[in-house]
């Protein structure tokens, strides 16, 4: 027997929402946790022109949360205005919406905290004679103490839902989410002073101080110390920041900061392209730290996107990672051994130079910023022929001394080795002069710091891998037919990019096609890739095109395939070399960028002071 059709449901009346919920709803959405009030609260403060925030906390911000600002201040006749919804001096038309440059602009803040909290608001301007202080429960409006500026005082977050107090962390956990919102705050505008207060006891304190200082201060010395500041700028676009080194990378992505226009972000397109930046750099899983701050014409960058207003939408966002990713690939292209005292002398006489001299780096300008739908022309690789030529060149550097058979006589011509000049001192090389070679592995250097140890292989494949970078030619990848296509079960984006993309993966030597609406058959592959999973690789490459820019997935792709190369022509261990052919691939680092990591992040050198050495054998107790 069939069963019977269920019921429809009577049609409910369509009606407007009253105000308490509809406060309600845009509190859900504004304020998650007292973090958030913290930063909406020093949003206004700063476009309020405050100089000096300070923030008092009770109970990691849940029963408490005050911040005073000496701003300009709101009139009186103002105050209840500020806590309606959608009110806001910040804009007040279409075209001023499209170019923010205020940190608040929605006018939602205020009247979302003040329906899931008791709050107040305390004010006073230039030409008052007195504050005064409204309370957003029962509007009434009185006299009050205090100096030019404003102080919102929010207590008992949550208390009008109680569901929504539960899913809060402990107040250790509060407090530190709210010190963050503030750190972030104070990375932005070092100008204004700023003062974290927790039941009583001082937290933190940031005093007004230069760009360079503030990040000392908010991030330690340390991170200055293992991090190099750069400048980039192309068009209406500029970035400055510090990138930390491969070798200070962390466990967790916890020291990674984005700034746009002053607005802290989380975007997954800048932190792509920061992460391909330093793929061949880093080593597993690790995590790079950096500062970014990026300055963008207002109209290039829409930060209407969320309520947090911590995610923006880029214009021309193609533009934006290719510029980011530049920035950083060229700061981290001077290895340590280039910042060394005496570079530029010691390379001089080997006809090398150093990619630059300064730990502050500058880059060149790039081209004015262009729109997507400029034609771009990738570079690519040598054929397999021209890298197995450069390959074999190069390895004749490393060609072993041969024995020479002792008889009577001496043998009238002897094997010539490769002669370096004769430094005048050893402070004349950074990397130092070679003394011996542990287990055909480890190369010992001696410099002016003591002793410096350096992975043979290590770091020779990193110098193969950068020339072969540098020899990238106008021909693509050489590709191997398959006998018997490979095909896959593919969704709608991946074969739109198939078809999008197709010249991009045929430089890559890949030929990919698609059989039908579902399915994409791959009937070629890079023929230097042969034992790679075809199907994982495809769809790797796929996915990035459809969501980054098809250019640097391209470059990408292609440095993976030398660094293939690199590794298997790299100078290999258990091989002995003489002191001259060490000593040349020392005067190579030297002149290599990245070369304090290998192809796959691992360290090439490490040293040791003489400080180290001397605690190795307990000197000087």
């Amino acid at each position: 027997m069939d069963s019977p059709l269920p019921e429809v449901p009577a049609p409910r009346l369509i009606r407007e929402l009253p105000d308490e919920l509809i406060s309600q709803i845009a509190a859900g959405e504004v304020v998650e946790r007292p973090a958030s009030v913290v930063r909406e609260l020093v949003d206004n403060a700063l476009d309020a022109g405050a100089r000096n925030v300070l923030v008092k906390l009770m109970a990691g911000g849940v029963r408490g949360v005050v911040v005073e600002d000496d701003g300009c201040g709101i009139p009186v006749a103002q105050l209840p205005l500020a806590l309606k919804r959608h009110a806001t001096s910040k804009i007040a038309s279409l075209n001023e919406l499209e170019s923010v440059a205020t940190m608040g602009f929605r006018g939602e803040a205020l009247a979302a905290i003040a329906s899931v909290s008791e709050m107040s608001i305390s004010s006073r301007t230039a030409d008052d004679n007195h504050a005064h202080r409204l309370d957003a429960r029962s509007g009434e409006l009185s006299a009050a103490a205090r100096s030019r500026g404003t102080s919102v005082e929010v207590r008992e977050l949550f208390f009008s839902t109680p569901a929504r107090r539960k899913f809060l962390k402990t107040d250790a956990t509060e407090l530190a989410h709210c010190v963050e919102a503030v750190r972030r705050h104070a990375l932005a505008r070092p100008d204004v002073g700023f003062a974290i207060w927790h039941e009583g006891k001082l937290v933190d304190q940031w005093r007004a101080a230069s760009s360079e200082q503030r990040i000392a201060d908010v991030l330690g010395d340390d991170f200055v110390a293992e991090s190099r500041a750069f400048a980039h700028s192309a068009g209406p676009l500029a970035l400055t920041g510090r990138a930390g080194l491969p070798e200070a990378a962390r466990s967790r992505a916890d020291q990674q900061y984005v700034w746009v226009n002053g607005r802290y972000v989380r975007d997954k397109l800048i932190s792509h392209a920061i992460r391909s930046a330093y793929e061949d750099v880093l080593h597993g899983q690790r995590q790079p730290s950096y500062v970014l701050f990026i300055e963008i014409a207002p109209e290039l960058v829409d930060v209407n996107v969320h309520p947090t207003k911590i995610e923006v939408r880029f214009r021309d966002g193609r533009a934006i990672h290719q510029s980011v990713r530049r920035a950083f690939i060229d700061a981290l292209a001077q290895s340590r051994s280039a910042e060394a005292d005496g570079v530029e002398s010691a390379m001089a006489p080997l006809g090398f130079a150093p990619t630059t001299a300064a730990t502050l780096y500058v880059a060149e300008p790039r081209p004015a910023y262009q729109p997507h739908a400029q034609p771009f022309t990738p570079p690519v690789p040598p054929t397999a022929e021209q890298v197995r030529l450069s390959l074999v060149q190069h390895e004749a550097l490393w060609e072993p001394a041969k024995p020479v058979v002792s008889t009577s006589l001496p043998d009238p011509t002897p094997r010539r080795e490769p002669s370096l000049p004769e430094p005048s001192t050893k402070e004349d090389w950074p990397l130092g002069r070679a003394i011996a070679q542990i287990q055909g592995v480890y190369i010992l250097a001696e410099n002016q710091q003591g002793l410096v140890i350096v992975d043979m292989h290590a770091a020779h494949e990193r110098v193969v891998y950068e020339r072969l970078k540098a020899r990238l030619g106008s021909t693509t990848i050489e590709s191997q037919p398959l006998l018997i296509p490979v095909s896959f079960a593919a969704t709608a984006e991946e074969v739109a990019a198939a078809e999008q993309h197709a010249d991009t993966l045929a430089r890559l030597g890949l030929d990919v096609s698609p059989l039908s609406t579902r399915t994409l058959a791959v009937r070629s592959r890079p023929a230097l890739l042969a034992a790679s999973d075809l199907v994982a690789l495809t769809r790797e490459l796929l996915a990035e095109m459809a969501q980054f820019d098809a250019s640097s997935v391209l470059e990408r792709a292609q440095h993976e395939i030398l660094a293939t190369m690199a590794c298997h022509g790299a100078v290999r261990a258990n091989r002995q070399l003489n002191i001259d052919e060490m000593n040349a691939l020392l005067r190579d680092m030297e002149a290599t960028e990245r070369a304090d990591q290998c192809n796959h992040g691992r360290p090439t050198w490490r040293q040791l002071d003489m400080r180290e050495l001397d605690a190795l054998f307990l000197r000087g107790r």
